[in-house]
């Protein structure tokens, strides 16, 4: 397959209609209902996830799971594009355990470059595989949810899910991913 020419499947959450794209080894893209985009037309869009790449029924059972609220780790196979900068960010996301926030800085001091929250911010902004790679639980420093591809209602929507929202509809940073990096996040990249 060329790098244009992906292979994906849509889905259904009750944050409206995913399309999760990749190659025949791993998922590449999570474009999200709020981002106002659509799958370029060399991605070929399959009727189902049986028809396609093994992780294409992986993407899709882990997504009904997650959005069901039985699964805390993905294990779908991402192999994420971006510059060297972007990439660390995102993969620094996947230390970040379900049901749990940090913020822009924190996560800015986890990718080596602290002082660095705006540059963190647009890495996210640039993030291509939400969900997977969970750009939601990142907050403001007053845990307030600011900057989501898909929209703050989907982003308060995913953390809601997750318990990670107070009475007052405020994430909770916690940076407590730190202590428990790794325990409840499982992404493999190819």
């Amino acid at each position: 397959m060329g790098a244009g020419s992906l292979v994906g499947l849509r889905v259904e959450s009750p944050i409206g209609s995913l399309v999760v794209a990749g190659s025949a080894d791993a998922c590449v893209a999570l474009l999200l209902p709020g981002e106002g985009r659509e799958p370029p037309p060399a991605w070929r869009l399959l009727p189902g996830a049986a028809e396609g790449p093994a992780w294409l029924g992986v993407a899709d059972a882990e997504l009904g799971s997650y959005f069901a609220g039985e699964l805390r780790r993905f294990t779908v196979p991402l192999a994420p594009r971006g510059s060297p900068f972007d990439v660390a960010t995102w993969l620094a996301l996947a230390e970040i355990a379900y049901g749990e926030t940090w913020t822009y800085g924190e996560l800015a001091r986890r990718v080596g470059r602290p002082g660095a929250a705006r540059a963190v911010g647009g890495a996210l902004g640039r993030n291509p595989l939400a969900i997977f790679l969970p750009c939601h639980r990142v907050v403001g420093a007053d845990g307030r949810l600011t900057g989501y591809g898909g929209g703050l209602p989907a982003k308060a929507a995913l953390l809601e899910l997750e318990g990670a929202l107070d009475a007052a509809g405020r994430a909770r940073p916690n940076g407590v991913g730190a202590r428990r990096a790794g325990r409840d996040r499982a992404v493999r990249l190819t």
